[in-house]
């Protein structure tokens, strides 16, 4: 717990040793720490150092707890005026490299990362530096660096980022496949399935993303794409696979996992995209169907969810596409369901 303080293992253990009887001979304290008497002085030096030890006056050999309150609250001072420094630091080199990248260059726009040790330390970078989302394509053909096991996850996690991960179906056959994809799933992230993604892709943040632009059979290299046109087709593409895969879910074993098919809309639901295709409000369509406003809502937003999509306007292009209203081929027909108005056009 004082590693951050700069102490190890041993000199933590030696001052929650003195801590506890308050006063110690080396002898005794090399006992309760199951140390040799030299290891045990020269960890006592060491706490001298950091001011949390001193020498009984008066007595050779005898050592003292410092009041952790005064000791360790310097120390942690001492600290949090370090990271000050070095986040002043980091905020002047930050404010550089936007300056010179004010108006990039083409070829500012995406960098090239050769090397395994490269490939994988620069993955592992755009996590721990997303600030709320993730998105990730992930290929059974892992190159460098598992799309389902690395430590930066559970980290980024830890501080709310949000993982939405698409996973091709050959992943759940590898042998540690599903172990870690219900790992995901119990950090709450949010994992689909598809037979095939297109390619293996990671999205941090929607401002920086990276593609593998080598097979295992040459050198491992991977292109590193800073905020572009071709960054927000990547992104694109993303939320396009996305649509199309099936959640995962674990099982109620609790170590399996099943794909959750779409659940498709049921006859009432079918009569409030008609209704509401034909211009009708949601007010109205809950007195035409003697529903309640409430109900009419909540039908429309898990039809969103279903299809993916954040406003209406998309939900009645997805209607379509997906043959959930009818298509009219004839001005003749194109009429509004009985009893409603006509139709003043799309919502």
């Amino acid at each position: 717990m004082l590693a951050a303080i700069g102490l190890d293992e041993t000199h933590e253990s030696a001052y929650r040793a003195l801590v506890a009887v308050g006063a110690a001979d080396v002898p005794d304290l090399a006992r309760r720490l199951a140390l040799a008497e030299p290891e045990t002085e020269r960890a006592l030096r060491r706490l001298e150092r950091h001011g949390l030890a001193a020498q009984a006056s008066g007595r050779a050999g005898r050592w003292v707890a410092a009041p952790p309150g005064v000791a360790l609250g310097a120390l942690l001072t001492q600290r949090r005026h370090e990271l000050e420094k070095a986040e002043l630091a980091a905020t002047l080199l930050a404010e550089e490299y936007r300056a010179q990248a004010a108006e990039p260059a083409v070829h500012d726009l995406v960098e090239v990362v050769t090397g395994a040790a490269a490939v994988a330390q620069r993955f592992l970078q755009l996590q721990l530096a997303a600030g709320h989302e993730v998105c990730a394509l992930v290929t059974g053909r892992p190159i460098v660096v598992s799309g389902t096991e690395n430590s930066a996850e559970e980290q980024a996690a830890d501080r709310g980022v949000r993982y939405r991960v698409v996973v091709e179906r050959s992943v759940l056959h590898l042998p540690t496949g599903l172990t870690e994809l219900a790992a995901a799933i119990g950090r709450a992230e949010q994992v689909r399935v598809v037979d095939r993604v297109p390619t293996k892709l990671v999205i941090s943040d929607g401002t920086l993303a990276m593609v593998p632009l080598t097979s295992r059979t040459v050198e491992p290299a991977a292109l590193v794409v800073h905020a572009s046109g071709l960054l927000e087709s990547l992104s694109g593409l993303f939320e396009a696979v996305w649509r199309d895969a099936l959640p995962l879910r674990i099982g109620e074993d609790g170590r399996t996992l099943a794909e959750q098919g779409p659940d498709a809309p049921d006859g009432t639901d079918l009569q409030i995209l008609s209704l509401l295709l034909a211009g009708l409000t949601d007010a109205s369509v809950a007195k035409q169907l003697d529903l309640g406003l409430r109900t009419v809502q909540r039908r429309v937003k898990r039809l969103m969810e279903l299809t993916g999509v954040t406003t209406r306007l998309q939900l009645g292009w997805h209607a379509y596409e997906r043959d959930w209203v009818a298509r009219r081929a004839h001005p003749a027909d194109d009429r509004p369901p009985s009893g409603a108005p006509p139709a003043p056009g799309l919502i």
